[in-house]
């Protein structure tokens, strides 16, 4: 039976959609039901008659300014409970043998002032797909997200020859706190653009900053930074890197051609050597003596000061035996 009351609601609302069509009916459509609708209805003019087909064009007639509401998608809520509410107090003024004629346009105008003061998205343009800009329309009962360009414009970043770079990927609207990734692309030689056929991939830049340093004149072009969140792109940011200073005095192309060449040629691994220190240097470094180093100097000086006393006590033994 409950199937079948469920069946029954559900063809009534398409038979409504085909009778009035969908942008008539628009907010009324998406909060309230065709029960609802029709119960008030029932309880202004009764439970069959042509003033019952009379009541429900001019409640659908009352809300044709609402068919194309827009409204923040956290708001629905706000407005569903709005609608309840006009629901029964629809009710109470039919019961009490109200005029569904004034009621149903007071009842419009009522539900029009909740949705001026319902709060407006959060979407900070220029770009960005923005989850909490997301937007519910009344035409068609149906959410969509804020129609913004994922390209950011282009950021100027000027840095001298030898300093450093650092570029911050941050968007100033909110990011899903997890499954967020960021990726680095570089469009070399001077290019200043957004086009993405000019850049390559960045595979060992990860994070939401990427520094540079030194800077050289290679580095000059732009940088891109794209967040995604669950392999869906958000945002993709762009920094144009213009290097300044002058070249080194005295270099020719000649010579910048041949440090390149010295790049790519194998280097042999630099060998570190120990610091071998005589006893001489030890003693004038003091701060240099290790705890070993300290040991050993004073095993080293009663060894010194037992041979001696041996010597003295040899030294006199012979000298008295000969007496």
């Amino acid at each position: 039976m409950a199937q079948l009351a469920a069946a029954s609601a559900v063809l009534c609302a398409l038979v409504a959609l085909v009778t009035f069509g969908a942008p008539a009916w628009a907010c009324l459509l998406c909060f309230t039901s065709y029960s609802e609708r029709l119960r008030v209805c029932q309880i202004f003019v009764g439970m069959e008659g042509p003033q019952l087909e009379k009541c429900e064009e001019a409640f659908t007639a009352a809300f044709k300014g609402l068919q194309d509401t827009e409204i923040n998608y956290d708001e629905r809520s706000h407005l569903h409970d709005s609608f309840t509410q006009m629901t029964l107090s629809l009710q109470e003024v039919a019961t009490a043998q109200g005029s569904f004629e004034v009621a149903f346009p007071d009842a419009a105008e009522k539900i029009r002032e909740v949705i001026v003061q319902l709060k407006e998205d959060p979407a900070f343009p220029p770009t960005g797909l923005q989850e909490v800009a997301r937007r519910f329309r009344c035409r068609g009962c149906y959410s969509t997200v804020c129609d913004l360009p994922l390209d950011c414009p282009v950021q100027d970043v000027t840095v001298k020859r030898g300093d450093q770079a650092m570029f911050s990927c941050t968007v100033n609207f909110q990011l899903p706190k997890e499954e967020i990734t960021y990726s680095w692309k570089f469009a070399g030689g001077g290019v200043r653009t957004r086009d993405l056929s000019y850049f390559r991939e960045m595979p060992r830049a990860q994070g939401n900053l990427a520094r540079i340093r030194p800077v050289q004149p290679t580095h000059r072009g732009t940088f891109c930074c794209v967040i995604t969140h669950d392999q869906l792109p958000l945002a993709r940011l762009y920094f144009f890197l213009n290097v300044t200073g002058p070249s080194p005095r005295g270099e020719t192309e000649l010579q910048v051609a041949f440090r390149e060449v010295l790049r790519w040629a194998p280097r042999e691994a630099e060998m570190i050597e120990p610091w071998r220190p005589s006893l001489g240097e030890l003693l004038a470094n003091p701060e240099a003596l290790t705890p070993s180093n300290q040991g050993l100097l004073a095993a080293a000086a009663a060894l010194a000061s037992a041979c001696v006393t041996l010597l003295a006590w040899v030294f006199f033994r012979w000298y008295f035996s000969g007496n």
